[in-house]
């Protein structure tokens, strides 16, 4: 079939559809199930057509049907897929069963019931133990009036050792908004596990667990779906609304093997607003040069895992280090190494589960940079004396040097 031919039978449908009731540029198209684009353009006439779900500097982003994308192409606009990034797979995630749900009390019939108070089995568990440089630490400290956006699958916003620490909470995932505020429920307990490593505060009764800097505030934000997927769209404008709303860490325990140019475009945006992000380096080691973006933007603290032992696991991403400078942080470059196997955190039904991952790795050092936030540095350089604080403060691990595998090594509270 010639192209001639093609574009007339596409004319045909677009002339068909457009003397139809229901196909009207005049009005927006209800959202459609399937891939998400960006459409580089800005004119109304396409924003109405399509729907719009966020809009970016030179286009917008849209969930478009097959004879919608077609037509764009048809039209000569430019469409590109938009990324899926994922957390952590759960082939690598140690998930028992160790946390119980919020109970109930027994009273009397008729009588008001009450939730039985889950504790953890360590209220300080060795990661923090570990950042801490103390093994018979017993609470935490640090991190006041420092905000920490953690873009995630929400969070569980009842958990006794998280409610209080909560400042905003917002959801990118929504099907018919674009951001929907004051929502942020986390049904899949990936954010409340990573939240409470950064800022857990072990609760009112103080029997819950303490995470890294248990006086931070959290922006809750949640970009990703109850099945750990994230588009790249809803991550970037978390990204951007986090820095406008005065966020001062974010913490990333997301990724993907390919940059996405949004996701890119907002961290610039962050670090001109002074915001420090960190990532999970991501699960797809002992292969070389296999960290994951964005923890792979030098604009960005990419973090490995190690257990116990300070020993990196197989499965931690490794980075281009041993190609590039030493100690400098090049695109690909591991900055850190940090606990990030059998991390007993926070969980989405109020209590307790152990996971293991860099999903894990990055809130540990997410919240030590909010306990060591420099409040005091020059304007414009507060994020950038926070990284090189925490670069000076690191201590050599696994093997000697600027590794792969945790790269400047394991910055702990002096």
């Amino acid at each position: 079939m010639s192209q001639a031919v093609k574009k007339s039978i596409f004319f045909s449908i677009l002339l068909a559809f457009s003397l139809s009731a229901s196909f009207a540029f005049a009005a927006p198209l209800a959202p459609q199930e399937g891939p998400r684009y960006f459409i580089k353009t800005n004119n109304s006439f396409w924003h109405k057509s399509f729907g719009v779900r966020h809009v970016f500097e030179n286009g917008f982003t849209a969930d478009l049907s097959g004879i919608q994308v077609a037509l764009s192409k048809l039209f000569g606009l430019e469409v590109v897929p938009v990324e899926l990034l994922h957390i952590l797979p759960e082939s690598v995630i140690n998930h028992p069963e160790a946390g119980e749900p919020l109970a109930k009390s027994e009273k009397p019939a008729g009588k008001p019931v009450e939730p039985v108070r889950v504790v953890p089995t360590d209220q300080t568990p060795w990661g923090i133990e570990t950042i801490y440089n103390n093994s018979l630490i017993t609470l935490t400290s640090g991190g006041l009036n420092v905000n920490v956006a953690v873009l995630d699958t929400g969070i569980l916003k009842i958990h006794p050792d998280l409610v209080s620490r909560i400042k905003q909470c917002k959801d990118f995932t929504a099907p018919k908004v674009s951001v929907k505020d004051l929502v942020c429920e986390d049904k899949h307990g990936h954010g409340t596990h990573v939240a409470g490593v950064i800022l857990a505060d072990g609760g009112a009764d103080k029997l819950g667990i303490y995470g890294v800097a248990p006086e931070a505030n959290v922006y809750a934000y949640k970009v990703c779906g109850n099945d750990g997927s994230c588009w790249a769209d809803d991550i970037a404008v978390a990204i951007r609304t986090a820095a406008d709303n005065g966020t001062n860490v974010i913490n990333l325990s997301l990724g993907s093997d390919l940059e996405s140019g949004l996701i890119r475009d907002a961290i610039n945006y962050a670090v001109g607003k002074d915001v420090l992000i960190v990532a999970a380096a991501g699960n797809d080691g002992p292969y070389p040069v296999s960290i994951d973006y964005p923890a792979a933007d030098p604009n960005v603290i990419g973090v490995g895992a190690f257990d116990l032992l300070t020993e990196g696991p197989e499965w931690s991403s490794r980075g281009d280090n041993p190609n590039t400078a030493p100690y400098t942080v090049e695109k690909k470059d591991m900055e850190f190494g940090a606990p990030g196997v059998n991390i007993e955190s926070t969980w989405k039904n109020g209590g307790y589960v152990i996971l293991s991952g860099t999903s894990m790795a990055s809130p540990h050092i997410a919240g030590l940079a909010a306990k060591y936030w420099q409040s005091e540095a020059l304007k414009g350089t507060k994020a950038q004396k926070t990284r090189d604080l925490l670069q000076a403060i690191a201590k050599d691990i696994w093997t000697l040097g600027d590794d792969e595998a945790t790269g400047f090594g394991l910055p702990q509270v002096k």
